[in-house]
């Protein structure tokens, strides 16, 4: 999807970087953040649908996308401050955010900093509450905060992807998160988007995205969430089932292997995923 030019825009941030924003159609705002190394162009078949009833909005973070690269600021909580700055430049409140992987861990860095200010309701796809693992835990707690890489292999994939084959890496790492059956196409439009972003800022993400601990944040969270997950993804089911059990009055989805159920379940299955957000944007109880 190549989107129109009437609906791309720029502000620039309180640290002098201009990004780049998708704003289209109007009612109540969605804004969308892409995961790690991702763009706005991940979300084009929400907007394309979504659109049609909300004001759909994605946002390219420093570095990615349209937006301007810089060599400073990819860290989780800059980025989060460059959402709550978008927010304060189009004057919104009442917002529904959403965010895929890295997009959610930006959700959980913006409630940390600034809690529900302009905000309705969030939307967490794909994003436990830990990436690395404390040895002092039990087996069943690594499981429920979704805990995969040990410090020393988080610290030896932040130096790959630093490193001159870096987006060697990058690729193997994005093809293991995707299911069979997802097209080449949709396959090209992940990988092209990643490989945009130069090899220290993407491992610089990685590596700000992994050494952060989201269990204290979950329980302080007061409005309506909805938690997606896929059944085949790296990100596990058990980890979202503790999520709900934190978030009081959470709901979560969860989309099963044959229905795109991997990491990317709204490029996968964009038709199920745009229906459970509409639904829970009209306060219904998802049922299938």
């Amino acid at each position: 999807m190549v989107f129109a030019k009437a609906d791309s825009h720029y502000f620039r941030t309180s640290d002098n970087v201009k990004l780049h924003f998708i704003d289209k159609g109007q009612g109540q705002a969605i804004v969308m953040i892409p995961s790690w190394t991702m763009s706005a162009v991940q979300y084009q078949y929400q907007i394309a649908v979504l659109s049609q009833k909300y004001r759909t909005i994605a946002l390219d973070m420093r570095g990615h996308g349209d937006s301007e690269w810089v060599d400073y600021g990819y860290k989780v909580y800059r980025f989060a401050k460059d959402v709550y700055e978008l927010l304060e430049y189009l004057c919104l409140d009442k917002v529904i955010l959403l965010g895929h992987a890295v997009g959610a861990t930006v959700i959980y860095c913006y409630w940390d900093l600034f809690g529900s200010e302009r905000l309705d309701k969030l939307i967490l796809v794909d994003k436990a509450a830990t990436t690395v693992i404390n040895s002092d835990w039990s087996i069943e707690e690594k499981a429920q905060y979704g805990a995969v890489l040990d410090p020393k292999s988080a610290v030896d994939i932040t130096n790959q992807l630093a490193g001159d084959e870096g987006e060697k890496y990058k690729a193997i790492f994005l093809h293991s998160l995707f299911s069979k059956t997802l097209s080449a196409e949709k396959q090209a439009c992940i990988l092209t988007s990643s490989m945009r972003v130069p090899n220290e800022e993407s491992a610089t993400l990685f590596y700000s995205n992994a050494h952060q601990d989201w269990r204290d944040i979950l329980p302080r969270i007061n409005i309506p969430t909805l938690l997606i997950v896929g059944r085949a993804s790296l990100v596990s089911v058990d980890s979202h089932k503790w999520l709900h059990q934190q978030i009081k009055g959470s709901q979560l989805v969860i989309f099963e292997k044959e229905e795109g159920g991997n990491h990317f379940s709204f490029i996968e299955n964009p038709n199920k995923f745009n229906q459970i957000v509409d639904t829970f944007i009209q306060d219904i109880v998802y049922d299938e």
